[in-house]
């Protein structure tokens, strides 16, 4: 998640946050999952399922903390990879991720799954998701398949897999010739997205995002002398994102990135790379495109020509979607604050969100809450 644009409401929340080791090639607990295999149901992992956390560890402590430079190059090196001893973290919250060297090769990156937030069934549905992109010479970045056709692997309580690291920058969004390459490249990748469903992952609809988040907000981090403000704000709010998002169509939802920011985007030789499909759900189409747009209303409507003159190439648009923008910018704010408060017993949130659950933040979220309601209220982007 990015904090970064004041121009647009909520676009602070699009991009939603360590030697000796054991010996190459040593076997691991757990089942292996195989890129042939990820239409089967189910998986048999050997050991039984790794779905759920292991508490048989200190009170007080976060899964995340075993995750030691030791636990983290013997995994590497149990899928038969000779670790050098770099190791560098990069800027992940909701997983773990780390740049990884090997050695007389390139570096890798290894991705540790937050432990009990997917299934095995729902990590490989990212996974196949990747794959068909692949295979459809889209830039995306997917997980290795080792020798056995495996990309999900597990250590401990943890799963992971591993990538091929990949340079690039976030592209400039305010260059429209950079927008109209990535309307093209989102129009083949929503034709991907539309062949079949998931069938393990949620969609992103108002009772997980908005229902479950306000529900969970109100528990204990609401303050006392604003919870009647928040209540009855939010009362407004559902029940308005009821009566829009009531309008979707069975049709309109489609697999689809999720979290389409910049920097989950790599930029190089005037191409994105698209990495974190994490997020990924069934939504409608037109969610991989708002977080693309920014600034007053006359420049996205600029930027959304360009982006969907580009997607038109390959795909069709439906302009009844943009009526959904400002419901799932809402339906994004809501969950980022659940999100921040769900992940607050993790150390790493408190370090890189300390403004999190102050007055002062609780006071700005109303606030910008309530632009939000006006904004529901207010006419659609519209085309020129």
């Amino acid at each position: 998640m990015d904090e970064s644009d004041e121009d647009t409401r909520g676009n602070r929340l699009a991009a939603h946050p360590q030697n000796k080791r054991g010996q190459s090639g040593e076997t691991i607990s757990g089942n292996l999952i195989t890129r042939d295999r990820l239409a089967n149901d189910g998986c048999a992992d050997a050991d039984g399922p790794i779905d759920a956390v292991n508490d048989a560890r200190p009170e007080g402590s976060h899964p995340f903390d075993a995750l030691t430079p030791d636990s983290i190059m013997a995994a590497v090196e149990s899928r038969g990879h000779l670790c050098d001893g770099r190791l560098l973290a990069l800027n992940s919250y909701e997983n773990r991720v780390y740049q990884v060297g090997i050695d007389q090769a390139q570096p890798l990156i290894a991705k540790f799954y937050r432990p009990a937030r997917w299934s095995n069934d729902q990590i490989l549905e990212e996974h196949r998701f990747c794959f068909e992109l692949a295979d459809q010479e889209l830039p995306v970045v997917c997980p290795l398949v080792d020798g056995d056709g495996n990309s999900l692997h597990s250590r401990g309580d943890f799963r992971f897999a591993l990538y091929p690291r990949r340079g690039g920058h976030a592209p400039e969004l305010d260059n429209l010739d950079n927008l109209y390459r990535l309307g093209k490249m989102l129009g083949r990748m929503h034709l991907v997205g539309a062949v079949r469903p998931f069938a393990q992952r949620p969609a992103l609809d108002v009772q997980n995002f908005g229902y479950e988040s306000v529900a969970y907000i109100r528990q204990q981090f609401i303050p006392v002398d604003l919870e009647a403000a928040y209540i009855s704000l939010t009362d407004d709010l559902l029940a308005t994102l009821d009566r829009i998002m009531a309008q979707l169509e069975p049709r309109d939802r489609i697999r689809v990135h999720g979290d389409c920011h910049a920097g989950n985007m790599l930029w190089r030789d005037d191409a994105a790379h698209f990495v974190d499909f994490d997020d990924a759900r069934m939504a409608p189409a037109i969610q991989d495109i708002w977080m693309l747009l920014s600034g007053d209303r006359r420049r996205q409507t600029a930027q959304l020509s360009e982006i969907v003159d580009g997607y038109c190439e390959f795909n069709d648009f439906e302009p009844r979607q943009l009526r959904f923008v400002e419901a799932l910018r809402t339906l994004r704010i809501i969950h980022f604050s659940a999100w921040l408060a769900r992940r607050w017993d993790d150390p790493a949130f408190p370090r890189a969100f300390p403004w999190f659950n102050t007055a002062r933040y609780w006071g700005d979220h109303i606030l910008e809450l309530r632009e939000q309601l006006a904004a529901l209220q207010e006419e659609p982007l519209a085309l020129t």
